[in-house]
């Protein structure tokens, strides 16, 4: 699982199983994440993992 926000992290959410890309985050990020997080601000991050871990 990995979450990003730029294009620093273009390649390591093209490599993740799970790549999810902050809703506040460049376009060139969302394009390679496979999902959308909710903004930094509203604690996208955690929101995706605690929705993950209910799941498990």
């Amino acid at each position: 699982m990995a979450f990003g926000d730029g294009g620093n992290d273009i390649e390591m959410l093209q490599l993740a199983g799970l790549s999810y890309a902050m809703a506040n985050g460049l376009d060139c990020a969302k394009k390679a994440a496979k999902f959308i997080a909710p903004s930094n601000d509203k604690q996208g991050v955690l929101q995706v993992i605690a929705a993950y871990l209910e799941k498990e």
